[in-house]
């Protein structure tokens, strides 16, 4: 997708789901950490996502893995280096900034970058839903209990969708309350944040429920441990099946992005879904 296509999508209630291709310039990162640290290396990944039918690129400094420890604004900053700027030079699609601080947010939005994927919900950095707000950008909310570094130390809910739900509804309040126009919302349940196997199943299957806020969906399941423990797949695997399987799901239940690491795979899971919907 076109950025200048974005708010167009945004909103239309008919939004086809849109793939998300991540790329980590990181040294940690769970599934690719180092692979991407060098801007040549990172903008021939993003170019080849784009070739395999990317419509979107999340970039990210920092990791958030379970048990990674937080990176402040200055070493995101960083790692980023010129690569921003000839990010938004090298690909014509929408790109964003995976990060929880408005410096870093800001130093994206300064390159040409489209969109501020936040997974603190907003909470990390009091500045951050303002200066989005000045921006007129939109902004991914996501769900996560604790912190990376503890978060699947026995996470607990009573009734995980209902709380994820009203999490998420509170944060869309907060935002609109900051001069966020709704319209420019996305949010995200945090598949693997803070989450059992079993939570992230019952959120996967429950995606009716939470598309039905009227915002759309960014569902990010791709590789993630639990796959492995309900399909058997070893992590270098990439858990390929269990994520194509995922992402087909959360397509035809609602979801309006699907992030992935394996972008060819997951374009075509969602050529295929488009063909079924529009079939006559």
């Amino acid at each position: 997708m076109h950025p200048s296509n974005l708010s167009a999508w945004l909103l239309d209630p008919r939004r086809p789901t849109l793939v998300m291709g991540v790329l980590n310039v990181t040294p940690d990162s769970f599934s690719d950490g180092g692979q991407f640290a060098d801007v040549e290396a990172a903008l021939a990944r993003a170019r080849e996502m784009v070739a395999q039918g990317a419509d979107w690129i999340d970039v990210g400094a920092e990791s958030t893995r379970p048990g990674s420890l937080r990176v402040g604004a200055a070493e995101q900053l960083a790692r980023l280096g010129p690569l921003l700027s000839e990010l938004r030079q090298s690909v014509p699609v929408v790109l964003s900034i995976d990060t929880t601080l408005a410096p870093v947010a800001e130093a994206a939005l300064d390159a040409g970058l489209d969109v501020v994927n936040d997974i603190s919900g907003g909470l990390d950095d009091p500045a951050m839903l303002p200066l989005v707000a000045r921006r007129r950008a939109p902004i991914v909310l996501m769900h996560m209990q604790g912190e990376p570094a503890t978060m699947q130390f026995a996470p607990h809910y009573a009734d995980v969708t209902a709380e994820v739900s009203r999490f998420l509804g509170e944060r869309l309040a907060a935002a609109e309350s900051a001069g966020i126009s709704r319209e420019n919302v996305l949010l995200d349940a945090g598949i693997g944040f803070g989450k059992t196997v079993a939570h992230n199943l019952r959120l996967l299957r429950d995606l009716p429920a939470l598309a039905a806020m009227g915002r759309p969906l960014v569902v990010g399941a791709s590789r993630k441990g639990f796959i492995g423990k309900v399909t058997g797949e070893a992590p270098e695997s990439g858990r390929r099946f269990g994520t194509a399987a995922i992402t087909a799901w959360a397509a035809a239940n609602g979801a309006g992005v699907v992030r992935v690491h394996d972008v060819e795979e997951t374009a075509r899971v969602m050529r295929m879904i488009r063909a079924i919907r529009t079939a006559l």
